[in-house]
């Protein structure tokens, strides 16, 4: 998967979310990246580089390269 936005390849951000490499954006968010993956953001956790990242940051918090992200999804039930 890659979210890039009619940029060059040269011009990429490498990342790792959950053991997988993903090329994004420079510029790229976290809120971002999780409404390419499809995923509501008050239903799910993000760790950044180990430190959990707090829901109110998602938008302000821009991707770098090397950064390597947890998402884990919260379920409900009983």
């Amino acid at each position: 998967m890659e979210i890039l936005k009619g940029r060059s390849e040269f011009l990429s951000v490498q990342i790792t979310v959950n053991g997988s490499p993903k090329e994004l954006e420079p510029g790229t968010t976290v809120a971002e990246l999780l409404e390419h993956l499809n995923l509501q953001p008050k239903y799910v956790a993000v760790e950044r580089n180990l430190d959990l990242l707090p829901r109110a940051q998602h938008g302000g918090c821009v991707l770098e390269d090397g950064d390597r992200l947890e998402v884990v999804t919260l379920v409900g039930g009983g």
